[in-house]
């Protein structure tokens, strides 16, 4: 049994949402490029640094108390991915964390390795890998999504591994196109020949149960930010592997993981709004920790479902608007759609969203190789629906694109 989403109730605990632009009622659809915070995650932040924080490790108050910050967030994020809190890394964001990981990886790898990685990911997935690739003298294979659904089939990437492969990198959804990639068989076939998977999950955050224990990866890395909280990024990591890899970091750091993966002091406001996100990601729900989790992706999801099909059944109407990524709203896709219209480039198609108060993106979101793939030097239009967008709000959406004809 679980609650229903009360839209009322959800938005009124986020405050940006009464911002008004050109008049209208903001609406924010662009959730893709980093979602709003909830009061509770701006009060545990702000609690932080009202009550005094200090650095690890200094035996007082404040010190003790930013140790108590930090291992609430490993606690929180170990619920949010399934995973022990001691397998938690913080970063400056998820792109900095993937950076430091493939070098210290990469250590390891030769001229007769290769890594495999796909077009549908978020550059941050996949620049570094290469870069890492090329330093090591690996060769780098791309496994492509296929340009008319938008998905990238599992059989795509598994064709690739073969007993040279050291890494695959894979999304678990596009951030360009919302598809969702199925990686538990990647993984397994990953695991069948020794190489490691490493899943970028920061778009799936906000709106898909994120469970390492069911896709079988080695790592993944998320952003506080696409899911209510505050410019954090998290890594999970096997604590085999936390342990056994060597890190690239000052003496005086911790030698043991986690710690010795997080690089320079950490935000401790930031930890205490991560903690809060998850919080409050659980407070939709039912039940205690990870139950809480479990059930408030049930009524996100059922909720953004309903967005999603009264977007895709507007688009579907206008002969002038393209879609691009999977034409229905089921399991292959979130609720983020990237659009083009007919004579109208995408940032002036974002431009006249602005102007009616609707907040969205244009261009290439870092996906670099998706646009490329689909040959849109321009990139796309993308709209994004998450837990606190409303139909109206969708309906506004689709009034503009119809005026655009």
């Amino acid at each position: 049994m679980t609650i229903p989403l009360d839209i009322d109730t959800v938005r009124s605990r986020f405050p940006a949402l009464s911002r008004s632009e050109s008049g209208h009622p903001a609406a924010y659809l662009d959730g893709p490029g980093g979602t709003q915070v909830p009061r509770a995650v701006i009060d545990a932040m702000s609690g932080v640094l009202v009550e005094g924080v200090s650095n690890l490790g200094g035996g007082f108050g404040t010190s003790d108390d930013a140790g108590r910050v930090t291992e609430a967030a490993r606690a929180a994020m170990g619920r949010f991915f399934n995973a022990s809190p001691g397998e938690i890394v913080f970063g400056q964001n998820m792109t900095s964390l993937t950076f430091a990981m493939s070098r210290a990886l990469a250590r390891g790898w030769g001229s007769g390795d290769s890594v495999v990685l796909t077009s549908l990911d978020h550059d941050a997935n996949f620049t570094p890998w290469r870069m890492a690739a090329d330093d090591s003298s690996a060769k780098v294979r791309v496994a492509e999504f296929d340009t008319v659904s938008g998905l990238l089939d599992a059989g795509a990437v598994t064709a690739l591994i073969d007993g040279s492969t050291r890494l695959v990198a894979v999304c678990l959804a596009s951030n360009a196109l919302g598809s969702v990639v199925d990686v538990a068989p990647i993984a397994a076939a990953a695991r069948e020949v020794g190489a490691l998977v490493y899943v970028d999950a920061v778009h799936a955050g906000p709106h898909r149960l994120i469970d390492v224990q069911s896709l079988d990866c080695d790592f993944l890395v998320a952003s506080a930010y696409k899911f209510f909280g505050p410019h954090t990024g998290i890594l999970y990591g096997r604590s085999d592997h936390l342990a056994a890899l060597e890190a690239y970091k000052v003496r005086p750091a911790p030698s043991d993981p986690p710690g010795k993966w997080e690089t320079g002091t950490q935000s401790f406001e930031s930890l205490a709004g991560v903690a809060a996100a998850v919080d409050y990601i659980a407070s939709l729900g039912e039940g205690e920790g990870r139950a809480g989790i479990e059930s408030a992706f049930s009524e996100i999801g059922s909720h953004e479902r309903a967005l999603g099909a009264r977007f895709l059944d507007g688009v579907e109407a206008m002969a002038h608007v393209t879609l691009f990524g999977p034409p229905e709203m089921d399991e292959r896709r979130v609720a983020t759609f990237a659009v083009s219209v007919d004579g109208t480039r995408p940032s002036d198609v974002a431009r006249q969203m602005a102007a009616h108060g609707i907040y969205v993106w244009a261009g290439h979101y870092y996906a670099v190789n998706v646009m490329d793939r689909l040959g849109l030097g321009d990139g796309l239009t993308r709209i994004g629906f998450c837990h606190y967008n409303t139909l109206e709000e969708v309906d506004r959406a689709l009034q503009v694109l119809a005026d655009l004809a």
